[in-house]
């Protein structure tokens, strides 16, 4: 059964949320195109919150082609997976809303990203930040 807030996620979609390495984050170009790109991600209160880093780029940050989609459809999706050669262990969690594109984190969004994340805590992101608070949240699990 879908829920509106991370808080009421079972156990075991929360932890995934929380320790999952890795998200894909759904969402349209300008030519109304899904498009999906894999992101760090961590969870800070009701949100999940990811970065545009240093990593090299062609522009910057705020001039990525899906940060300017962004703020023009915010509409997104957040999927966080589990996969598994043994099929019983599969598991994912999506969650549906819109995205807000800040220069800035809440501290607690910096805070949660540095902890998951050790380039995070050698080079704090410089934004913009990407928060997503769902509006509903999907999950599924084999067992």
């Amino acid at each position: 059964m879908p829920v509106s807030h991370i808080h009421q996620l079972p156990g075991w979609a929360r932890e995934l949320t929380e320790t999952a390495p890795l998200g894909h984050l759904g969402f349209l170009d300008d030519r109304r195109l899904p498009r999906v790109l894999p992101v760090t991600f961590a969870v800070a209160g009701e949100a999940f919150w990811s970065a545009v880093d240093h990593k090299p780029k062609r522009v910057p940050g705020r001039e990525l082609a899906r940060v300017r989609w962004l703020r023009r459809n915010p509409a997104a999706a957040l999927t966080v997976d589990r996969y598994s050669d043994d099929w019983e262990r599969l598991a994912w969690v999506q969650a549906l809303g819109q995205v807000e594109v800040l220069d800035a984190p809440a501290p607690a969004a910096l805070e949660a990203l540095t902890a998951k994340y050790a380039p995070y805590r050698e080079r704090e992101p410089a934004g913009p930040f990407l928060r997503l608070v769902p509006e509903r949240i999907l999950f599924w699990t084999a067992t």
